[in-house]
């Protein structure tokens, strides 16, 4: 059997290729995938570029165990959700894997974990046990070896002294927090920091009136006395994240590609990548090899030239038109 693990986290990565790769891989290999290409009359022996690919729609994590080869995980991530509803579940082949692509791209991005005291702000995520932004975080807070870096739940006052301690200290810090939490944080014990970086992961999820990425984003700048926040965009069903450094444009690590779709044509990719198209985000994550790398989110957001991208916002799935793809789900 092919086996893709190899060259994938290597700078000279050949990622049309390696994508290519992945698409035979996992058409040969995973039902549910195979069965959704079929649906969609593609040929697979014909598929000789990215645009030609088949993207799985995220929605079926909830429906489907989407696993190519068969194995017994060693980890399933699932997606938060309120009670009664539907959630995604990502079943993890090799945790070593995932380990291996977050601090693989943390690193390209921002240097060396060990520089760092990591400060994890994701009470939410630390209250169920299946959140794979908290397994990264609680890696990255081993890998640091810091003495203060660790979680925090609504214990406010005790990350605040932590905060000040670290600042007269000059250490090099990493706040990294959903983002309702770091604006509840930030209005009860505002502080200036210039060795900080304050990362939002998004999340809001009914807990407060719904903001703008820029609203969030001048509200903590004005509580911490920094020029820019970071973002970090991630989800259940990755095992890769980009990172933005300011203003919410994103970027990815050498393995992962973000596309746009048509929105209201989930089959069509827009092609045009010489100026800004805007449309449904559809990610290509290579480290995927044992579930899908090829997935359509309901993420709607704006492709700059070189890569870079925005989220813009959630899609309307009533306008999703031009095939059915609850049929298609259906039928699987």
């Amino acid at each position: 059997m092919y086996l893709p693990n190899s060259g994938i986290f290597k700078p000279n990565l050949n990622f049309s290729q390696k994508a290519l790769e992945l698409f035979r891989f996992q058409y040969a290999h995973n039902a549910v995938y195979k069965r959704y290409a079929d649906a969609l009359n593609c040929d697979a022996a014909k598929v000789n570029a990215i645009d030609q690919i088949p993207f799985l729609p995220i929605s079926f994590f909830k429906q489907f165990p989407v696993i190519t080869t068969t194995f017994e995980p060693q980890a399933i991530f699932e997606s938060s959700g309120t009670t009664g509803m539907a959630t995604s579940r990502h079943l993890v082949k090799d945790e070593k894997l995932y380990e291996e692509s977050f601090m693989t791209a943390f690193e390209q991005f921002y240097g060396p974990v060990k520089d760092y005291c990591i400060l994890g702000l994701l009470p939410s995520y630390l209250e169920r046990s299946s959140s794979s932004l908290v397994y990264m975080v609680q890696h990255m807070i081993a890998t640091s070896k810091h003495s203060l870096s660790g979680f925090y739940l609504y214990n406010f006052e005790e990350l605040f002294q932590t905060l000040q301690q670290l600042q007269a200290s000059g250490q090099k810090t990493l706040l990294i927090g959903v983002t309702y939490a770091l604006l509840d944080f930030a209005a009860a014990f505002p502080l200036k920091l210039s060795n900080t970086i304050i990362m939002e992961t998004g999340g809001m999820k009914g807990r407060k009136k719904e903001l703008l990425r820029p609203e969030v984003h001048d509200l903590l700048k004005q509580a911490f006395g920094v020029d820019q926040i970071h973002s970090e965009y991630g989800m259940t069903e990755l095992l890769s994240q980009a990172y933005s450094f300011s203003d919410g444009l994103f970027h990815t690590p050498s393995w992962m590609k973000v596309i746009v779709r048509e929105e209201d044509d989930p089959l069509t990719i827009i092609t045009d990548t010489q100026k800004q198209v805007s449309g449904a985000i559809n990610i290509i994550d290579l480290a995927n090899i044992y579930s899908c790398c090829f997935i359509a989110t309901d993420d709607v957001g704006r492709l700059h030239p070189g890569g870079t991208f925005e989220v813009l916002g959630r899609m309307d799935n009533s306008d999703i038109r031009g095939c059915s793809l609850l049929a298609i789900s259906n039928s699987i």
